[in-house]
């Protein structure tokens, strides 16, 4: 009998919008053959959170769904007092989720100084440095269960993963959402979306989608291996940043007509002279299709 790793899934202040995530994975009956949750808030579990709680229960990996506070409690306890308790027996810890890599909403809400296990939102913190080496931080608002159990696999196969400097796996956060979209040649045309659920155009002037600013693998895996937010005439809301959730979300902030936000390594004279020329273009495949819809 093959032996499998043991998982502990702690939610600290969380809206269990990772769980559910997560609970879509395709696969999940392999999964479970790999891998057993001593402990999880919905999947029934060998131990209850009191065991965890009042115990020191053999495991192999944490993850901390949510954001940190040490204000906030389970079962009576700190959930900081509960990390480290963990942290000393686990190979890896994995922080699921915007909240628990930057804080995200809730720190936003301004909950007793809520933030990420190891940033407060790009900043990184002075606490749980020692835990820096065992962290793998997988981002998303919710994360996509692909990446979070493709990166559970990686740890049990011991591979080596490079992280960034969010500690997340270069793998799936190296390249941004626009890499992969299939509206990329509205984009570079300057062909704009005016409405949402429009398969046509791009979002990025009017819309504001976040896709060529934001590190994320959505355009390449599918979410249910089908779609994205972009395919399904949505903007990128950028939810695997440090920065999400931002104000207006779905308004392009422009300084004299120039989006304040750029393309990821593009600056503002090289975007100038590129939209230029792209305007200079008259793509008649391209606008007649949105005139026709």
């Amino acid at each position: 009998m093959k032996k499998k790793m043991r998982v502990l899934w702690l939610s600290a202040i969380a809206c269990n919008g990772n769980t559910h995530s997560f609970l879509n994975y395709p696969y999940m009956e392999q999964f479970l053959d790999d891998f057993e949750f001593i402990y999880h808030p919905v999947i029934d579990s060998e131990y209850s959170l009191e065991d965890i709680v009042s115990k020191e229960i053999t495991c192999d990996i944490l993850l901390i769904e949510g954001a940190i506070s040490k204000e906030f409690k389970r079962a009576d306890v700190s959930v900081v007092d509960i990390i480290e308790k963990y942290s000393k027996i686990v190979q890896k810890i994995v922080t699921v989720g915007t909240c628990a890599t930057f804080g995200g909403i809730f720190r936003e809400s301004g909950y007793e100084e809520t933030s990420g296990l190891h940033f407060d939102k790009e900043e990184p913190l002075k606490t749980h440095k020692d835990l820096l080496d065992k962290t793998i931080s997988v981002s998303g608002c919710p994360v996509h269960p692909e990446v979070l159990v493709n990166t559970l696999y990686a740890i049990k196969k011991s591979a080596a993963l490079k992280l960034d400097n969010f500690l997340r796996p270069k793998e799936f956060y190296a390249y941004t959402v626009h890499n992969g979209c299939t509206r990329n040649e509205y984009f570079e045309y300057k062909v704009d979306n005016h409405r949402f659920g429009e398969l046509e155009g791009c979002m990025f002037y009017d819309h504001g989608c976040q896709a060529p600013f934001t590190h994320g693998s959505c355009n390449k895996i599918l979410w249910n291996e089908v779609n994205s937010k972009t395919r399904a005439g949505v903007p990128c809301m950028g939810c695997t940043e440090p920065t999400f959730p931002r104000q207006n979300l779905f308004s392009t902030k422009k300084n004299m007509a120039i989006p304040e936000n750029l393309p990821v390594g593009v600056g503002k004279r090289v975007y100038l002279t590129l939209a230029g020329i792209s305007k200079a273009f008259k793509i008649d495949r391209l606008e007649k299709k949105l005139i026709d819809d």
